[in-house]
């Protein structure tokens, strides 16, 4: 199934809920719509659907426009942060519906492995409310890959989730997904969940869509600061500087000496990730002195957050680390390895090395 929006837009009254915006999601793939909260990605998915018309714009699937068609009319199934299972039914009736509409065989066998992959396994004669909230969202999961349809869209379906649960089923959807051939709407506000899906990243923003291609590449070379700062977990250190001879002059900070665009001239934005910064100097690196203002431990990664003559950086080390507050840290980096956005936000130079990995 191949599902276009054509320069769709959504208003409402005088609210512009989504801007002009155009995508092609790529059957038999996982498309992840990532934003923060109110950036418009249930407001889209929920056009995608038929639950709402665009008030301008064109929605096709296969070719034939379906503008305004209901959702009745069209086979989608959907999966919200707000779980929705039928009360009065089993957990295994609930997986099975979808399954005995469609006239399926050893429907049995088949609620069994989804409810089992789900780990539900043991809830197949429970009633919903006798479920906790993160387990009756995973019979809402098991209920929608029971359906197959050709689109599917799921908004945040892990949330409700606990940290470790999540990790697990993070995996399990990825392969579930890479075997089926549903064109997958999935949305999320964490960078990090893309990257886990793969497959291809729209990145959205205060209802625009700005950038939409596959998820490694929009990682590595994010068009602009928006998405620079949308697409990064933790948030990229963001650097202002001037273009010199030899490259860019940071403010209050050294120089880097970097090829730019003879075009590029005035104020820069040099973007550092977290996982650039490290304490460990070599050949080449330029240092940050500093000062620590926080260390703290997540998972297998330390971040340390140093006030600099900069302003406050946030590295993250790979390994269990430990630092004493207020005590000196200096932060060395591989100018190689930096951003530089125009005046105008927009990317003007990625690392180098990814640019010989494009």
């Amino acid at each position: 199934m191949q599902l276009t929006l054509d320069s769709v837009t959504k208003k409402v009254g005088a609210q512009t809920w989504l801007h002009a915006q155009s995508i092609a999601p790529q059957s038999g793939a996982v498309t992840v719509l990532l934003g923060a909260t109110q950036a418009g990605k249930t407001s889209l998915m929920r056009l995608m659907a038929g639950l709402d018309a665009p008030t301008s714009g064109r929605i096709s699937v296969d070719g034939k426009d379906v503008t305004g068609r209901p959702v009745r009319e069209r086979n989608v199934a959907m999966v919200y942060q707000q779980f929705i299972n039928y009360p009065s039914l089993t957990v295994a009736d609930n997986i099975a519906s979808p399954l005995r509409l469609r006239g399926e065989k050893n429907v049995d066998a088949q609620v069994r492995q989804l409810a089992d992959k789900l780990h539900i396994g043991m809830f197949l004669d429970r009633l919903p409310a006798e479920l906790s909230g993160g387990q009756q969202q995973r019979v809402a999961l098991a209920r929608a890959l029971a359906k197959n349809a050709p689109l599917m869209l799921l908004d945040e379906p892990l949330v409700n989730l606990d940290y470790k649960l999540r990790e697990g089923l993070r995996e399990e959807l990825t392969q579930l997904f890479a075997t089926g051939d549903s064109t997958v709407i999935y949305a999320t506000t964490e960078p990090g969940e893309a990257l886990l899906l793969g497959g291809y990243t729209a990145v959205m923003d205060e209802g625009e869509l700005l950038q939409y291609g596959p998820t490694s590449e929009v990682f590595h070379a994010p068009r602009s600061l928006r998405v620079a700062r949308a697409f990064s977990d933790p948030p990229m250190n963001l650097l202002a500087g001037q273009v010199s001879e030899q490259g860019v002059q940071i403010d209050h900070g050294p120089a880097m000496p970097m090829a730019l665009d003879r075009a590029l001239q005035g104020a820069v934005t040099v973007g550092l990730r977290a996982s650039a910064l490290h304490v460990a100097a070599d050949p080449g690196d330029i240092a940050l002195p500093g000062k620590v203002e926080l260390a703290e431990i997540s998972g297998s990664d330390t971040f340390v957050h140093a006030e600099t003559s900069v302003g406050e950086l946030v590295a993250q080390l790979t390994g269990v680390h430990r630092f004493e507050l207020g005590a000196p840290v200096v932060l060395h980096f591989d100018p190689t390895e930096a951003y530089v956005f125009d005046a105008a936000g927009q990317l003007a130079l990625a690392p180098a090395w990814r640019r010989k990995a494009h």
